[in-house]
Parts: C-alpha cells; sequence; structure tokens
C-alpha cells in the first residue's frame, strides 16, 4: 500500500502513543498534541487512513489501529530506530542528532536493506535512546518501567529510555550528567510544584515535573 510521508508518521505516532499508555485506543486531542498540528488536521487525516482500513475511527471518538495498520506503524518504527543506531554506532552522531535524520530515513521501505541493516548492527535489542526496536517478526521487547516521577523519596532507580527524543531535551538530560543505565538517588521532592532533587554520581540537581515524567526508569 502506498502511504504518503504523513500517513506514516501518523500511523507511527497513534503506535507509540498506544505503547507508551498501554492502552488500545488514542484521543484525537492527544495525537494533535503530539504531533503539534489542530484537531481538525487530525480529522481530516484520520478520515483519509479510515478509507485504507488503517484505523478504526468515529468523529469525536477514540482512534484504534486496524490490525494492517498497526503492521505499518511497527514496520515504520523498526526502520527509524535501526537507523538511530546505524547513525549512532558506526557514524558517530551524538543521541540528540539521530532522531532528525532517521525521520527521513525511515520513509525509504526497502525491504532487503532494512534487514541487512539489522544484521549488520547484530540485531540491536534498544535504539540509543532506550526504546526497544522490533525484530523482523514486528515483535516488541517491551519493559516493565515508570517514570522518575513515580519514584518514591529515599528510593533509587536506573534510567532506561526517555520519552521526549527531542534534541533540547535530551541535550539537558547530558547536561544533568545522566545517560542510559545511570543510577538515579530520588533525595525530595516539593508539594509547591512537584518539582524534585535528585542524585547521579554524587550530584544533586533539581529537575521539574515535566523532566521527571520524560524519563523512563526501572
Amino acid at each position: 500500500m502506498l502511504l504518503t510521508y504523513t500517513e506514516e508518521n501518523y500511523l507511527k505516532t497513534l503506535l507509540k502513543l498506544t505503547l507508551e499508555s498501554k492502552r488500545a485506543e488514542a484521543g484525537t486531542n492527544e495525537l494533535a498534541t503530539h504531533l503539534m498540528v489542530k484537531p481538525a488536521t487530525v480529522s481530516d487525516m484520520l478520515k483519509k487512513l479510515k478509507e485504507k482500513q488503517l484505523v478504526d475511527y468515529e468523529k469525536y471518538g477514540k482512534i484504534t489501529l486496524t490490525e494492517e495498520g498497526k503492521k505499518i506503524g511497527i514496520e515504520i518504527i523498526r526502520r527509524h530506530r535501526l537507523w538511530e543506531t546505524f547513525l549512532y554506532e558506526k557514524l558517530e552522531f551524538t543521541w540528540d542528532e539521530v532522531h532528525e535524520v532517521a525521520e527521513q530515513l525511515e520513509h525509504i521501505h526497502s525491504a532487503k536493506l532494512v534487514d541487512k541493516l539489522d544484521k549488520f548492527l547484530n540485531y540491536p535489542a534498544f535504539d540509543p535512546h532506550g526504546d526497544p526496536i522490533p525484530n523482523v517478526h514486528g515483535e516488541l521487547n517491551i519493559q516493565f518501567k515508570k517514570t522518575l516521577f513515580e519514584v518514591g523519596i529515599g528510593e533509587s532507580c536506573k534510567m532506561v529510555s526517555v520519552k521526549d527524543n527531542s534534541s533540547t531535551f535530551l541535550q539537558y538530560v547530558v547536561k544533568l550528567g545522566l545517560g542510559l543505565h545511570q543510577d538515579i538517588h530520588v533525595i525530595s521532592k516539593l508539594d509547591y510544584d512537584s518539582s524534585m532533587v535528585i542524585e547521579v554520581d554524587g550530584i544533586q540537581s533539581a529537575v521539574s515535573q515535566k523532566f521527571a515524567e520524560n524519563v523512563f526508569v526501572v
């Protein structure tokens, strides 16, 4: 099935939203916020995707991916995360640089190229941001994880991935001395604005609730 880049982006985003929320459905406003477009724009695109039998959707209702829509979404995510891994491991891009480039490369449809890329990288299970990479059968190694914000005072955890892949957020993570698989100790939480004080490698830093909700830990 021939899809536009925009249609592919919608399917990928819908799948990511449902995986992150552990729900089978997403809302129009939720999708619009994530894609930074107007709800009316989302509604127009959903009509097109419904005509192609890729989503189930009624006006003002919840959106679910059909089996075909989910399959295509997984294929796009696999391509995207393999390209991120290639750029990071083989071309020495930093983890805050790979997302934007992979957004372009993910639309290359050659299954042979993607399978050879997977083999060349020795079949990686996770991308540079800690997100699972679907295998050739579309299977995902989903980890049990929670956000840093959910960790209690005095508890310790390990950072395994991030929710926000934007370069500004990732650069801020690095500035705090944080990286994947690093230990984090929660020192305190403020009732006033729900900000937190965390400790990484003996250094304490104050972080916002927004930051803590974009860091996944185990």
